[in-house]
């Protein structure tokens, strides 16, 4: 059996594995919702697939206060990207500059291992009495979460190249930036990778939050339709909403970011 048809055997397997998974989980569910198990809370919390198929369809076509559930989610995603672009250029500027000086970065990895312990949710009340109110808010969450595990990923791939590769690249003239672009950066694809992926589970992560415990009427996201289903204690609606984030981080990490990984690190051997 050669490499492509081992791969593609692999595929199939983990494809079916999580198919089946998820169809006894669904079925488990609908036992569940159908028994009443839970007496009469039952339909609250275990409202019936067929009740949260109906709201799915429901969120896109009605919504809320005449605001379809893909108003929401491009709001999010707009907020997201933003933050998620410069949170990205920052850790790449930073990382690199602490290749370039000592100094900064001794200074600089003191702050990451301080800032990403801290917890954007944590921070949020400070950031609303120094902003107010405001999208630009949700984007300095979003910019933090993403920031300190990129750096963190980037600077552990700078100090696992191999010194004959900085030193062969000095030798024939490597030096500054030419050394970090042609170096630095594609011996630490493999990290780089990951702390996208870590980067991004964690920015999704806390837009849905901060969106969530407070609400903009200016720029409405998924975070804040699912607080207003939950208040009106519309729960299937609420859980068909809890289905779109999972599609959309599974769309992300499938769609995008795996693609990434497997024509990169991959292809070059530098994972399995």
């Amino acid at each position: 059996m050669n490499r492509s048809q081992s791969g593609k055997n692999g595929f199939v397997y983990k494809l079916s594995v999580r198919i089946v998974f998820t169809l006894v989980v669904l079925g488990i569910w609908e036992y569940v919702a159908r028994a009443r198990l839970l007496g009469p809370r039952s339909e609250l919390i275990f409202p019936s697939l067929e009740s949260i198929g109906a709201a799915f369809v429901r969120n896109f076509v009605k919504g809320y206060a005449h605001l379809s559930l893909w108003n929401y989610i491009g709001n999010s995603m707009k907020l997201l990207l933003a933050g998620l672009f410069i949170g990205i250029a920052l850790a790449f500027v930073f990382s690199g500059l602490s290749t370039v000086s000592r100094t900064f970065s001794v200074i600089y990895n003191y702050v990451v291992s301080v800032c990403d312990l801290l917890p954007g949710v944590a921070l949020l009340p400070v950031v609303i009495v120094i902003f107010g109110v405001k999208s630009g808010v949700i984007v300095f969450l979003v910019v933090h979460a993403v920031i300190w595990p990129m750096s963190r990923n980037i600077m552990d791939g700078f100090m696992a190249v191999p010194m004959i590769y900085v030193e062969a690249g000095r030798n024939i003239g490597l030096k500054g930036a030419s050394l970090l672009f042609k170096v630095y950066l594609p011996a630490s694809t493999a990290y780089i990778v990951s702390g996208l992926k870590v980067g991004w589970a964690r920015a999704w992560r806390g837009l849905i939050s901060a969106e969530m415990i407070f609400g903009i009427a200016s720029c409405p996201g998924i975070g804040l339709f699912i607080n207003q289903m939950r208040t009106n204690m519309n729960n299937a609606e609420m859980y068909a909403t809890l289905i779109v984030i999972i599609i959309i981080g599974v769309i992300v990490q499938y769609g995008i970011l795996s693609p990434i990984e497997k024509n990169t690190v991959k292809k070059w051997g530098m994972s399995r």
